[in-house]
């Protein structure tokens, strides 16, 4: 029985890793752009998630759907500032200019909130319970639950409405885009939007449970970049499935080893990924 309590602990972890690293896929897939401040637009959503809840007493639960549309906005907007200069640039461009955004992002959030770590009072999703032999944290398991209809959401999207086809198009050939009548560039803008949404939800769910400082980003979004690497850069559903697996094997390593060491089976994996498949499961030649 513990086996199975500590594989649900995998995959629950591994269902909001995988929600992190699937905005990471979308921009890549679509404008071959890194976004390495990923996990500050996390950071952002879940200080939003705290002080709606604090300040306004809107229930994270209540106020996800509110914060992935703003987050949605703030998504667009980084872009038509930043991300639109990136198109086409080489990598040392890209890494300059987002980890940039990132560092800037920290100290901005350093500032105005300090270094305290915060965590959320009494909510909606707080409580345990005991259901055959396993073990829930409710918060837990309804951020798992948030996560999958949120990938599953992501899809549909993608791969079912008249946009999502236009983003495949997109990343598909930029230039046969064009010429078939898609605008490219907001394709793009949407793209950095939906990413943004998308781990804005995650880290409305993250706020539930998890501490909020203005480091945050950082603890989930390197998890979230070796998901990408072995799901396969560009590819949303590879992504999807790298969460899941480096939360499995975190959880798992961390069990049968030490807590310390959970992180190096999973970038031990993204090595023999790399010499072996360094496109990735499901990505790209």
């Amino acid at each position: 029985m513990i086996y199975a309590q500590v594989a649900l602990d995998g995959l629950i972890v591994g269902l909001m890793f995988a929600l992190v690293a699937m905005g990471l896929s979308l921009i890549y897939g679509i404008m071959d752009v890194v976004n390495f401040a990923h996990g500050e637009f996390l950071m952002i959503a879940m200080y939003a998630s705290f002080f709606m809840w604090t300040y306004l007493g809107f229930d994270p639960l209540l106020s996800s759907p509110i914060i992935a549309l703003c987050m949605f906005g703030f998504g667009v907007l980084i872009y038509r500032w930043l991300g639109r200069y990136l198109v086409g640039a080489t990598l040392i461009p890209q890494v300059f200019a987002t980890f940039g955004l990132m560092v800037f992002m920290q100290a901005g959030a350093n500032f105005l909130w300090k270094a305290d770590t915060r965590t959320l009072p009494e909510n909606l999703s707080s409580g345990l319970f005991q259901f055959g032999g396993l073990f829930f944290n409710v918060a837990e398991l309804v951020a798992a639950g948030g996560a999958l209809a949120t990938a599953l959401l992501m899809f549909w999207f993608i791969n079912r409405t008249e946009t999502g086809l236009a983003l495949q198009a997109t990343a598909e050939d930029q230039q046969a885009a064009r010429l078939l009548g898609i605008d490219t560039d907001r394709m793009f803008a949407i793209a950095w939007g939906l990413s943004a949404a998308t781990v804005g939800i995650g880290g409305v769910l993250l706020s539930t449970f998890y501490v909020i400082n203005p480091l945050v980003g950082v603890k989930w979004v390197l998890p979230a970049f070796v998901a990408v690497a072995i799901g396969g850069f560009g590819s949303v559903l590879g992504a999807f499935y790298g969460g899941i697996i480096i939360g499995l094997i975190q959880v798992g390593g961390g069990f049968f080893t030490s807590a310390n060491y959970k992180t190096l089976f999973a970038y031990g994996l993204f090595l023999l990924i790399v010499l072996v498949r360094p496109h990735g499961l499901m990505g790209r030649k």
